[in-house]
């Protein structure tokens, strides 16, 4: 691997890419282009050959990728040829949500405990793990070695809760809390914010009618 910072667009794309040399392994497919994944993908097949690059020379000139050999080199990048348990706070709608769509993960990426501090909620089961009180937090992530915690409260309560993950030796936080969290430098945080989304999408409606009349009326004038 270059020793050169690997910017998170790069990380981000790691993914998708493991997930289309997944499909493509599933049918029996041996090798692929940079040329084939870039059609699928929608992306530059120059992008994708200087993705790799960053960690390894793994295409063959004339023959391409060979699918099951980077479909393995990927998981190492991505830390998922080893076991990596997730912690989640929050048991509402969106926290069961998550909690059971751990069936379908096929990674070494799991939720293996759930907390919630709403008294109600407490002691009932979301796809077999049962909902812990608070106060069982710090030990339950330092007895499993839990490194990555997912936060679906409020976002009044956000914050409290990335502060007691943190704490107990968290080193990365999913935030589905529609609010910016303050940690340290070494905890990454991701945010997925969907009023966010929602909200962005909601200017594309109009604008892009818009530009698809600025490009008509232009094709027209030039013609």
């Amino acid at each position: 691997m270059k020793s050169e910072k690997i910017s998170e667009a790069v990380v981000r794309r790691l993914p998708i890419y493991l997930r289309y040399l997944s499909e493509l392994q599933s049918r029996e497919v041996a090798t692929v282009s940079s040329q084939e994944l870039g059609q699928k993908l929608e992306l530059n097949p120059a992008q994708i050959r200087k993705d790799l690059a960053y960690f390894g020379d793994f295409g063959r000139k004339g023959i391409g990728y060979d699918v099951a050999y980077l479909i393995e080199k990927i998981r190492h990048i991505l830390n998922l040829d080893q076991r990596i348990n997730v912690v989640l706070v929050g048991a509402g709608n969106l926290g069961q949500a998550l909690s059971n769509y751990n069936t379908y993960l096929k990674e070494n990426l799991k939720i293996i405990a759930v907390f919630d501090s709403y008294t109600p909620k407490i002691g009932t089961e979301i796809n077999t793990l049962k909902v812990q009180p608070m106060e069982e937090l710090h030990s339950t992530i330092v007895n499993n070695n839990i490194r990555i915690g997912i936060i679906t409260v409020p976002a009044y309560e956000a914050q409290s809760v990335a502060d007691q993950l943190i704490k107990s030796g968290i080193e990365a936080i999913l935030n589905f809390a529609p609010t910016i969290l303050k940690a340290p430098p070494y905890i990454r945080i991701h945010a997925a914010d969907f009023t966010t989304d929602m909200l962005s999408l909601a200017y594309y409606l109009n604008n892009g009618k818009e530009e698809e009349m600025d490009d008509k009326l232009t094709d027209e004038v030039d013609h």
